[in-house]
């Protein structure tokens, strides 16, 4: 089974850094689409960064200049480098990622935990 684990949450000064990263393993065979997605206490959830297979990548207007999305495909890793926090990107961030495994024939998307980034103001 697929399983995508996200580390490098915590806590973090206004206008300092964080930076994400969400692993998958198991019985990967090909990955698509990658990305991170956030929820914040009273707003709705919202697609903070994408990345395709090719490199390609999207921002929420809210993050873009600030947050850089990558991935490692050797390791089968997504990286979010998270510059000049605000106190509203405090939320739970999740790591989504489609994935073809040995037993689907088609792209399913995993998800990860979730992970809490807060900063303080």
């Amino acid at each position: 089974q697929v399983q995508l684990v996200e580390s490098g949450g915590g806590l973090v000064q206004g206008g300092g850094s964080l930076s994400l990263s969400c692993a998958a393993s198991g019985s990967i065979f090909s990955i698509n689409d990658m990305g991170w997605y956030r929820q914040a206490p009273g707003t709705q959830r919202e697609l903070v960064a994408g990345i395709t297979s090719g490199g390609s990548t999207n921002y929420a207007d809210s993050v873009k200049g600030r947050y850089t999305i990558s991935r490692d495909n050797a390791k089968n890793t997504m990286y979010l480098q998270m510059n000049s926090l605000k106190y509203e990107d405090t939320a739970v961030y999740s790591c989504y990622a489609d994935i073809k495994s040995g037993r689907l024939s088609r792209w399913f998307r995993y998800w990860g935990q979730g992970t809490q980034v807060t900063v303080s103001s």
